[in-house]
C-alpha cells in the first residue's frame, strides 16, 4: 500500500518550468480549498447574518478571511516541508487512543459539510426547475459518477472544473449586486468591529466555522503534495511562497463572494425590513419580488455550483482524514457514498418530520458543528509547524506564531462560550427532562474540552523522535541474498480471451520441464451456474475441446499438463482449484475492461489475490 496522501495524483504536476508558467504550475489547490468558504452553509450564515444585523458583521467575515488565509499557509507549510498531510502527522504525534476521536470529529465535521453542500445543491435544483427537495436531496447521490470521471482525468482537469465553478458563482453575485445596489458608504461601516452577543454571537460563530472550514486544513495539506516539486532548500521555500500566492489570491476571491452574499441579504432584506430571512429559499422569494425574476435565477445557478464545487472537495477531505488517521484507503466511489449516505439521512429525515422549512436552521447548525471541531485541527497543525526538529529551517516565525495562537484562542474562547450558553439555555428549556442534560450532554461537553486540553499540552511533554514511531508501515527488514523460488505445481487460468498463448508462454518461463502445469478454465453459461458438473450445453464441451488442444500442446513439446474444468464463479472456482491441486503459483491473465465494466462484470483477478495466499503472475 502507498503512503502517499492521496496517492493516485501525488506529484502528478510538474513545477519545474520557468517565469508565470512556474506560478500556473502552483495555482489550483488553494482555488479547490477556496469552494468550501462559499459553499451553501456560508450562504445560509451569510444570509441570516446580513438579514438580522444589516452590514455589521462584515468585519467577522474579513477577521475570519485573515485567520484562514493564516491557516490555510500553515497546511500548506506542512504538507510542502514534511510530506505529510495534517491526519498522518496527528497519527504519528498523538497517542493511538487520542487518534480516534479525532478522526469521529474530523468525520463529524465532514458530515455537517456535506450536509449544507447537498441541501444547498436541493434548494438551488428546486428554485431552478421546481424540483421537489426531497427529491433533490437524494439526486445528490449521482454526483458520485461525477468524482470518479474527474479524478480519473487528472488532477489539472479537477482544478480547471473547480476553478470554472467559482466563475460561474462570482459573474452571478456581480450581476446580482448590479440588481440590488447597495449603499457602499453603509458597506464600508460594517468593517468597524462590534460587540457580539446573543444572536450575533450564534450567527458570527457560523460565519467563522462556515469561513475557517477543519477539512480544509486536512485536505490544503493534501493537495500541495500533488506538485512536483524540488526538495532542496531553495526549492522547498519556493513552492512555499507560490503556494502563499495561491492561497491569498483563492481566499481572497472567497471572501469577496461571502462578502457580496452578506451585503446582499443586508441591501436586500434588513434595509426593507425583512430581519428574519435564514431560509435560503425565502431569501430567493423575496429577491423575486423586490427585484424581479433574473435576481432569483443568478441566485439558484450561483447555489447549484457552489453545492457541486464544495461537495468534490469534502469527498477528497474525507479521503484524507480516512486514509491518514485510520492508515485506511478505500475506494473513491466508495468513500464518497459513505460521506453521502451521512449527510443524506439527516437531510431526509429533517424534511420528512420536520418539513422544507427547517433547512435553513439545519444549515446554520451544520456550520456551527463546524466552528466545534476547529480547535481539534488548529492546535496540532500550530504544533506541527513550530517544531523545529522535524521543520529545521522552515519553523515558523515567533510573530506567526502568535498570531496563529491567538487565532486559535478567539475560535476556542468563542465556541466555549457558545456551549456553555446554549447548555443553559437546554437546561432552562427542558423542564422535569433536564436529568438528561446533565447525564448525557455535560459530559460529552467535558470529554471534549479534555481532549482539546490534552491536544494541546501533550507535544510540550513528548519529543518528536519518540513521536516517530509507527509512521508509514514499519521498518525495511534486512535484506539476505537466497537461491531463487522454484515452482513445481503453476496454475494457468484460461479464459479464451485471445491472449492464451502468451499466458502460457509465461507460466511456462517460471516452471521450465521440471514443473507440472494445470490448465484451468472456468465455464459461466446460464446452464453451468445452475447446473454446476452435470452441465452439458454448447459452451461446456466446446471450452472443453479447446482446453484440451492447449494440454496436447504442451505434452507434445514435453511438458506434463492436466486440466481443471469449474463450474459458475470464476474467482472461486479459480482459488478452489489451487487449493485442491496444491498448486504454488498461479499465472492469468486481466479481462481489460475498467471503471463501469468492473462493477458489471466483476474483478477475478482483485477477488482471486485475496481470496489465495500463493503468489500470482498476471499478464497484462
Amino acid at each position: 500500500m502507498k503512503s502517499e496522501s492521496l496517492s493516485e495524483v501525488h506529484s502528478t504536476v510538474r513545477t519545474d518550468k520557468k517565469g508565470w508558467r512556474k506560478v500556473m504550475a502552483f495555482i489550483g489547490p488553494a482555488y479547490l480549498i477556496s469552494v468550501g468558504y462559499m459553499d451553501p452553509g456560508n450562504w445560509a450564515t451569510d444570509i441570516a447574518g446580513g438579514s438580522e444585523f444589516g452590514y455589521k458583521l462584515i468585519w467577522v467575515l474579513l477577521m475570519s478571511n485573515l485567520i484562514a488565509l493564516l491557516l490555510q499557509s500553515l497546511s500548506a507549510r506542512l504538507g510542502i516541508v514534511r510530506g505529510m498531510d495534517l491526519a498522518q502527522a496527528s497519527k504519528n504525534a498523538y497517542p493511538g487512543w487520542a487518534n480516534v476521536p479525532l478522526y469521529i470529529l474530523a468525520e463529524i465535521a465532514i458530515a455537517a459539510c456535506d450536509l449544507a453542500e447537498i441541501v444547498g445543491m436541493a434548494i438551488g435544483l428546486n428554485l431552478l426547475f421546481g424540483l421537489p427537495l426531497i427529491w433533490g436531496v437524494s439526486l445528490t447521490a449521482l454526483d458520485t459518477v461525477l468524482l470518479l470521471f474527474l479524478m480519473n482525468k487528472g488532477m489539472r482537469t479537477m482544478e480547471v472544473f473547480i476553478v470554472s465553478l467559482v466563475f460561474i458563482i462570482g459573474l452571478s453575485f456581480l450581476a446580482e449586486m448590479f440588481i440590488v445596489s447597495p449603499v457602499y458608504g453603509d458597506v464600508m461601516k460594517g468593517f468597524i468591529p462590534s460587540s457580539l452577543g446573543g444572536d450575533a454571537l450564534y450567527i458570527a460563530i457560523g460565519i467563522i466555522g462556515a469561513t475557517v472550514m477543519p477539512h480544509n486544513l486536512y485536505l490544503h495539506s493534501s493537495l500541495v503534495q500533488t506538485r512536483k516539486i524540488d526538495r532542496s532548500s531553495n526549492g522547498l521555500k519556493s513552492a512555499i511562497r507560490f503556494n502563499f500566492i495561491d492561497s491569498t489570491i483563492a481566499l481572497n476571491l472567497a471572501f469577496l463572494v461571502n462578502a457580496a452574499i452578506l451585503i446582499l441579504a443586508a441591501a436586500a432584506f434588513y434595509v426593507n425590513g425583512y430581519f428574519h430571512v435564514a431560509e435560503i429559499q425565502d431569501a430567493s422569494k423575496l429577491l423575486n419580488s423586490l427585484f424581479g425574476e433574473t435576481a432569483p435565477i443568478f441566485f439558484a445557478i450561483a447555489l447549484i455550483a457552489a453545492g457541486q464545487s464544495s461537495t468534490i472537495t469534502g469527498t477528497l477531505a474525507g479521503q484524507v482524514v480516512m486514509e491518514g488517521h485510520l492508515n485506511l484507503r478505500i475506494q473513491p466511489w466508495l468513500r464518497r457514498l459513505i460521506t453521502r449516505l451521512l449527510a443524506i439521512i439527516p437531510a431526509l429525515f429533517t424534511i420528512i418530520y420536520f418539513g422544507d422549512g427547517a433547512l435553513g436552521r439545519l444549515l446554520v447548525l451544520s456550520q456551527v458543528v463546524l466552528s466545534l471541531q476547529l480547535g481539534f485541527a488548529v492546535i496540532p497543525l500550530i504544533h506541527f509547524n513550530s517544531d523545529r526538529k522535524v521543520m529545521k529551517e522552515f519553523t515558523i516565525k515567533l510573530w506567526v506564531k502568535i498570531l496563529a495562537w491567538l487565532s486559535a484562542a478567539v475560535i476556542i474562547y468563542l465556541n466555549i462560550r457558545l456551549v456553555i450558553d446554549e447548555i443553559v439555555l437546554w437546561i432552562k428549556s427542558a423542564g422535569d427532562n433536564r436529568i438528561y442534560i446533565y447525564i448525557l450532554v455535560v459530559p460529552i461537553a467535558v470529554a471534549a474540552l479534555a481532549l482539546l486540553a490534552f491536544i494541546f499540552v501533550y507535544p510540550f511533554f513528548t519529543s518528536s523522535k519518540k513521536k516517530k514511531r509507527q509512521w508509514p508501515h514499519g521498518k525495511a527488514e534486512e535484506f539476505k541474498l537466497v537461491g531463487p523460488v522454484r515452482y513445481h505445481h503453476i496454475g494457468v487460468a484460461i479464459d479464451f480471451s485471445g491472449n492464451e498463448q502468451k499466458i502460457i508462454q509465461n507460466a511456462i518461463t517460471q516452471g521450465g520441464k521440471s514443473a507440472s502445469y494445470t490448465l484451468i478454465h472456468v465455464v459461466e453459461s446460464a446452464a453451468a451456474r445452475y447446473l454446476g458438473k452435470n452441465s452439458m450445453d454448447y459452451e461446456t464441451q466446446l471450452d472443453k475441446e479447446n482446453l484440451e488442444k492447449y494440454q496436447k500442446g504442451l505434452e507434445k513439446n514435453g511438458y506434463n499438463a492436466n486440466l481443471v474444468v469449474g463450474f459458475g464463479d470464476a474467482a472461486s472456482e479459480i482459488s478452489k482449484a489451487i487449493v485442491d491441486n496444491d498448486i504454488d503459483l498461479l499465472v492469468l491473465g486481466t479481462h481489460g475492461h475498467k471503471g463501469v465494466k468492473d462493477l458489471i462484470f466483476g474483478t477475478t483477478v482483485d477477488v482471486v489475490r485475496h481470496n489465495v495466499k500463493i503468489p500470482l503472475l498476471i499478464i497484462n
